[in-house]
């Protein structure tokens, strides 16, 4: 029997690089795309290119050979920006035009951290939203007045256009294209593999501004949280999660956004939308065992909370991304 990823054409993705970037944005598309294939989940590759071939120096020091010219970016799927210099420097011509011709042909343009901002330059963005690291949102804003500059999101996905937010969320959107691209659990197997959190919502905050204090007895948010994944199918109002905490409701509201950036029903939703992907991925569940098994109560709201994270209904999705297959 022939798996669900040979039946899907090898995705090859070209990775800018540049003199003065860190080793961490180089990295962390390679780390994610490479590990598709080292898992035996797809044939996908990345390259690195850059306007001349031949090296670049990092911010670090290092030196980095084997970077190939800007033909290698020709017939790439994904071309992504993973970075940019510190001080917003206009990108040189040559690698805007090389932007708009990738997305004219098809390919899928992303702007991670500093990236968003090349990007931006390119013309892809205008009239849409976006995101950058979040000490550059002003300066993004200023540059172009014609973008909906988010301040807080870890990524915004237009489908054809994809931006993130700074440094480590740069992984979330990675692992959110791994997830488009071949399902939940492939993604959430690439995480485990990284030992990377499996899936941050692209609303989520990119920044706490009230950090918790570190306590010396154990999270009672990560307690009601874990009880939560067990009991996706149970009644997980804010009131009950604040019960499992020994919290007051206010309290846990107000903790619970301050620890994970999101409120607690959204993060409810989000899980149990995760275990809904996962089934209609792995198991052969009737649509509506499988709402019930997530906690939706019903076929039409998991099918309309379905439709409105992923633009697409539970037995369409199981069609793409049956893992079974």
């Amino acid at each position: 029997m022939r798996s669900g990823h040979d039946r899907r054409p090898p995705v090859r993705f070209a990775v800018y690089a540049f003199d003065d970037i860190t080793m961490f944005h180089l990295a962390v598309p390679q780390m994610v795309f490479d590990e598709v294939t080292r898992q035996g989940l797809g044939d996908w590759s990345t390259v690195l290119f850059s306007e001349r071939a031949g090296r670049v120096r990092t911010a670090e020091g290092y030196t980095v050979s084997g970077i190939e010219g800007m033909r290698a970016a020709s017939a790439a799927d994904v071309v992504v920006v993973p970075s940019w210099l510190a001080d917003g420097r206009s990108p040189s011509p040559v690698l805007l035009r090389l932007l708009t011709q990738a997305h004219a042909r098809g390919a899928t343009v992303v702007g991670l951290c500093l990236g968003s901002m090349v990007v931006a330059d390119s013309g892809l963005l205008d009239g849409r939203s976006a995101v950058t690291h979040w000490h550059a949102v002003d300066q993004l804003a200023a540059r172009h007045p014609g973008i909906a500059v988010d301040a807080a999101a870890l990524y915004v996905d237009h489908g054809d256009v994809l931006t993130s937010a700074g440094t480590a969320s740069g992984l979330d959107a990675c692992l959110h294209l791994v997830r488009t691209r071949l399902g939940a659990a492939a993604a959430n197997t690439v995480a485990r593999s990284l030992v990377v959190a499996p899936h941050r919502e692209g609303g989520q905050s990119q920044y706490i501004e009230r950090p918790v204090a570190p306590r010396a007895a154990p999270d009672p948010v990560a307690a009601a949280c874990e009880w939560a994944l067990e009991h996706l199918d149970d009644d997980l109002s804010v009131d009950n999660l604040a019960a499992v905490a020994h919290m007051s409701r206010r309290s846990f509201v107000r903790v619970f956004r301050a620890s994970t950036g999101t409120a607690p029903a959204a993060w409810v939703r989000s899980r149990r939308l995760d275990e809904a992907r996962r089934l209609l991925e792995t198991t052969d569940l009737a649509v509506e065992r499988v709402a019930a098994a997530c906690g939706f109560g019903s076929t039409v709201t998991l099918r309309q909370n379905f439709a409105s994270a992923f633009g697409s209904t539970p037995t369409g999705y199981r069609r793409r991304f049956d893992a079974r297959v």
